[in-house]
């Protein structure tokens, strides 16, 4: 007869979430930060109508809530 135990619930929980917190580990060290691209500045229109000046945008940043 054989001497092994037979597995038991407790340990395959415990093998589960073992090989579960090593794969979010893996994934969290293996993710670079990705780099932070710069707003790029549009073009102002020449000409009559509406066009992005600075009052507009001061209004713009008091208007918010």
């Amino acid at each position: 007869m054989s001497t092994q135990s037979k597995p038991t619930r407790r340990s395959f929980f415990a093998g589960l979430g073992a090989v579960a917190a090593a794969g979010v580990a893996v994934k969290l060290a293996s993710k670079a930060p990705e780099p932070v691209a710069a707003e790029p500045e549009a073009a102002e229109p020449a000409g009559p109508g509406y066009h992005l000046s600075e009052h507009i945008k001061k209004y713009y940043r008091t208007a918010k809530i």
